[in-house]
Parts: structure tokens; sequence; C-alpha cells
């Protein structure tokens, strides 16, 4: 079966907008698999015995985003976006619950790319990450918006420009700027 194009991944969220719970039935497994890649490139270096397995993330996105009432899907990049915030949320609420579980010593340098893998040992980079990013959002909230739909959402540089109404330049960037400020800002270097 060929994959959908975005059109069709549109009009099926579009009526799902409007109420129409077959709509949601073929989008889901359209989806699904793009949704569980996204998540596995977050997941992929945890140690067999962690918990939060890729095909529970998906899952419970797709329970968070059925709850979401009246949303008015634009598209399928506005769909990504939103999966982006819900997915950083998860993590974020995970990472946190691992803390609190084993509370960890000092503050460590952190690799941005590294930071995606939620383990029990790596908790506390996750959640720095995390802080890192509202930092930054109250600094510029469009690249720390950049970030969380290029590195949580997996969305393209065309697909971020159109989340955000800016030029793919633009976002490219506010990519580039984002990550050297975060990576700046896990490493613990202050200039």
């Amino acid at each position: 079966m060929p994959a959908p194009s975005r059109a069709e991944l549109t009009k099926l969220l579009q009526a799902w907008s409007q109420g129409d719970q077959s709509a949601l039935d073929q989008f889901a497994p359209l989806v699904f698999l793009e949704l569980k890649q996204l998540a596995r490139k977050h997941l992929v270096a945890e140690a067999p015995s962690h918990t939060l397995e890729t095909g529970e993330l998906v899952n419970e996105l797709f329970l968070r985003l059925i709850d979401w009432k009246n949303v008015q899907w634009q598209n399928r990049a506005h769909f990504f976006a939103v999966a982006a915030q819900m997915m950083r949320r998860i993590l974020v609420d995970y990472a946190r619950s691992r803390k609190y579980q084993k509370r960890g010593g000092g503050v460590r340098p952190v690799e941005l790319e590294k930071t995606a893998i939620v383990s029990k040992d790596r908790c506390h980079e996750f959640l720095a990450l995390d802080e890192a990013l509202n930092r930054l959002a109250e600094i510029d909230q469009r690249k720390s918006r950049v970030v969380e739909l290029r590195f949580f959402g997996g969305l393209s540089v065309e697909e971020t420009a159109v989340v955000v109404g800016v030029s793919p330049i633009t976002v490219m960037r506010d990519w580039d700027f984002a990550r050297s400020w975060l990576e700046r800002e896990l490493s613990g270097k202050t200039e």
C-alpha cells in the first residue's frame, strides 16, 4: 500500500476535527509507524530493563491526542507539531518520575543529541534539556518552538516553517542558533 499523500492526511485530520470517528480510525494507522520511528529515535539507547517502550510512548501520545476535543487540525504539520509538544511532555513526565525514584548527584555536562534518550540513568540530562528549552523560550519563544518541532516532532525544515509561520531559511538560522545555545547551556559553559 503506497504512503498517503499529505493532502490525504490533511483531509482525514479535518474530518476528524469535525467529529468523524472513522477518519481517526483511518488516520491513526497511517501515522502510527512515523510516530513510532520518532519515539524509537528518543528511546533507542535504553537499557533492556527500561520500562517505557516505543509502542507505549506512541500509545500514550494517541490517548492524549484523542482526549483533545474541538481541535481544528489544519494539516499534517499541525498534527506533528502538537504531537511533538505532547511527546516532550510525556518524556519529561517520565524523566521526572525516574528522578524522584532515584535522585542523582551533581550537574554534569550534557550533549544535546544524547538527551533524547530517557533512561533511568539519564533522566537528569533530559530534564536539563527541558529546563534549558524553557530558558530559551523566555529569551526567544520561536527558537525554542523550532527545537521542539524539529527535535521532538521530527518535522522537516519546511514543515517547521509552515507551523511557525516563517521562511525555511529562518528556521535553519533559528535551529543553528538554538542548538549552539542549548549545547552551551547543557555543557555548563558560560562566556
